[in-house]
């Protein structure tokens, strides 16, 4: 049985750029063992270079971004709670089904679309929303919104993001949709969603896994106490010029659509954010959920659900829709995954009900994983981010047309023309 180490994305004790390489090239990285490789024979080596045509995979990116960003800046990226047994968990989980292809059909055509909401879309995947983007690129949440829109998917910003969401509302062609934290006293929640209804957002999506802050004890190794890095991190950020040029040239980013609500003399960038994680309104019930419900009067949905008996009782309250998600492995430790749920959850929602997942999605496999286990669409997170960290706007796009190519490529390999014929007979475990 495989150690939680050997599950990680990268072990802890020996990351990426620590690893003894193995006679890489220079713009390439180790890549870990498999099948193809005898010792050192083909040498192998993701790209980490800067030319974005050469990233062939969401993997290329990850590694990009790896090699530009400084390290506190990537473990905010890419850690999880505690053991990270459910940020391990949500590839795991997606690794535990196979294809079963169909032969001798007609896949001269392909058609990656689907309907969310009554409208469609030419992919069956939105950006999903997170927060504190700024570290990774200045302008962040417009750039993704931008990326979004040329894609014609949704982008769903977060209550945590960097610009104003007026601003990136009215990025042309985007389909906003608003992610609202509940924090604070019940005037801020009404506040954001009366700018959030203002600014003409398609969607709010409630996030409800997030009451208190999980214990990400790997990024908090690069703080001396809240709201200061260590020396050694900062050192490290200096050694780093191409991401403060293109990150902090406008200075450090801030909370632009929650610091109104934040007092004075905490409204400095990690200050700010640690307010706001400890003022997370732990009393938030269904009772709530659903005077939330009431004052939105365009789709509603509920981010962060895990248990299919929660999904009903979404149905119960008039929500539109559920995300079933983990947030990412960063908040309860060792829980399952939303592609875990998402069969139950399917079964019983039915028809009525729009159900979205997310989780370690970084191959057009994984997708259509869980198109065919009954998901309407599918979020991406760290995907997304690791094309933004990479490359600003242009390695979104990146992202978003790697798997546009992958999905197209799997749909005809799998023997399905549409991912509407989709289905678990094209899954076994």
């Amino acid at each position: 049985m495989r150690t939680i180490d050997e599950m990680r994305p990268f072990s802890r004790q020996r990351p990426p750029q620590e690893a003894k390489p193995v006679e890489a090239a220079a713009t390439g990285a180790r890549l870990d063992p498999t099948p193809a490789t005898q010792g050192r024979s083909p040498e192998r080596s993701y790209y980490t270079g800067r030319n974005l045509a050469s990233a062939r995979t969401v993997e290329d990116l990850r590694r990009m971004a790896h090699r530009r960003l400084p390290a506190f800046a990537a473990e905010y990226l890419e850690g999880g709670a505690e053991e990270e047994a459910t940020l391990a968990r949500n590839r795991a989980a997606l690794a535990s089904y196979r294809l079963t292809p169909r032969a001798l059909v007609d896949v001269s055509r392909r058609d990656q679309s689907v309907s969310i909401f009554g409208r469609a879309m030419p992919l069956p995947f939105a950006i999903a929303p997170t927060g504190l983007n700024g570290l990774f690129w200045r302008k962040a949440d417009v750039l993704l919104a931008r990326a979004a829109a040329q894609a014609g998917i949704p982008f769903i910003q977060s209550t945590m993001s960097n610009d104003p969401m007026e601003e990136v509302a009215a990025v042309p062609g985007v389909r906003h949709w608003w992610q609202l934290y509940v924090f604070g006293p019940r005037k801020i929640r009404e506040a954001l969603i009366a700018r959030a209804e203002s600014a003409q957002s398609e969607a709010l999506v409630v996030t409800v896994d997030a009451q208190f802050y999980g214990d990400r004890e790997w990024e908090q190794r690069r703080f001396a106490h809240p709201g200061r890095l260590t020396v050694g991190s900062v050192f490290d950020a200096a050694l780093h010029p191409r991401w403060a040029l293109t990150t902090l040239s406008g200075g450090m980013p801030r909370f632009a659509n929650a610091i109104d609500y934040v007092p004075e003399d905490r409204r400095r960038f990690f200050d700010s954010a640690f307010w706001i994680r400890a003022n997370m309104d732990p009393a938030l019930d269904w009772a709530e959920i659903a005077r939330l419900r009431a004052l939105w009067p365009r789709k509603f949905l509920i981010k962060g659900i895990l248990n299919p008996a929660d999904v009903e009782r979404a149905a119960d309250v008039g929500a539109d829709g559920v995300v079933l998600s983990n947030h990412g492995g960063r908040q309860l430790d060792w829980t399952v995954s939303g592609l875990d749920s998402l069969p139950e959850a399917r079964r019983r929602a039915g028809d009525r009900m729009t159900l979205i997942v997310d989780g370690g999605v970084r191959r057009g496999t994984d997708v259509l994983k869980c198109l065919a286990l009954g998901a309407d669409a599918v979020l991406l997170g760290r995907a997304a981010l690791y094309g933004l960290a990479a490359a600003g706007r242009s390695g979104v796009e990146r992202a978003i047309d790697i798997l546009r190519e992958e999905i197209d490529r799997d749909l005809g390999l799998l023997g399905a023309p549409s991912v509407k014929d989709l289905n678990p007979q094209f899954l076994t475990r």
